[in-house]
């Protein structure tokens, strides 16, 4: 946690949750399958080597936010069968986690997840997490009309479509690009970098930022982090 954040979580009333390398840790690299997925595709698709395959595909998320939409705007990709294809993969890596569904079902308020993923990706993560009955709902890329995060005018539909107020929302990401857009409107961020997140193959922008302005909290065990929430705002008086 940052020592210099004074802002408390008393008055939120809507809480956030990005999907993947958030609710689950990135050492279970779940997200690598859809990653080697996406890489295969681009290989098909534009008919180039896997090393170019790579590159392209992290320019594209750095610079777009997703590779998909690197693609579209650069190549005319049609998504629906890119979206369907990439996101067939193993779920089975990811087991009951007890503590976050308590944890997330002790917050008051409303909860939902804002993922640049697809609404089935997301809620087969839940089912296995076994935490899919506290969320309310997904805002995923298709709700997003295929604008990914950290485009300005993904929060806004989001908060459009489920009447946030963004001042009593909190956000918990664990990109810190995709913070700066919500702290700017006003809602409360969380920054999640689980232990050994180096250690996956992420890019050094992706572990960037967590002393960031836009940034409110740091956290590397999300379960913990909710439950110090839970004891604050119960306590007496």
């Amino acid at each position: 946690m940052k020592p210099s954040s004074r802002r408390g979580f008393g008055g939120i009333e809507t809480w956030v949750f990005d999907l993947d390398n958030t609710l689950y840790p990135h050492h279970l690299n779940l997200w690598q399958q859809v990653d080697a997925r996406i890489r295969d595709y681009i290989v098909d698709f534009l008919h180039i080597s896997h090393d170019e395959a790579f590159r392209l595909q992290k320019d594209y998320y750095r610079r777009y936010g997703t590779t998909m939409r690197g693609l579209m705007e650069e190549h005319g990709l049609e998504p629906d069968q890119f979206l369907e294809i990439v996101h067939q993969i193993d779920h089975s890596p990811l087991t009951p986690n007890p503590a976050l569904a308590a944890a997330i079902a002790g917050l008051p308020g409303r909860k939902l997840i804002l993922t640049n993923g697809t609404r089935h990706h997301a809620e087969a993560v839940m089912r296995r997490l076994e935490i899919d009955q506290h969320f309310e709902d997904v805002f995923d890329i298709k709700a997003a009309e295929l604008e990914p995060k950290p485009r300005p005018v993904v929060y806004q539909r989001f908060l459009q479509r489920h009447a946030v107020d963004p001042t009593r929302a909190a956000i918990f990401e664990d990109l810190a690009r995709n913070l700066e857009v919500p702290h700017g409107l006003g809602m409360i961020t969380v920054l999640v970098v689980p232990k050994g997140a180096g250690i996956v193959l992420r890019e050094e922008w992706e572990l960037a930022g967590r002393d960031a302005p836009h940034v409110d909290y740091v956290t590397d065990d999300l379960a913990d982090f909710l439950r110090q929430i839970l004891r604050h705002i119960c306590r007496p008086g």
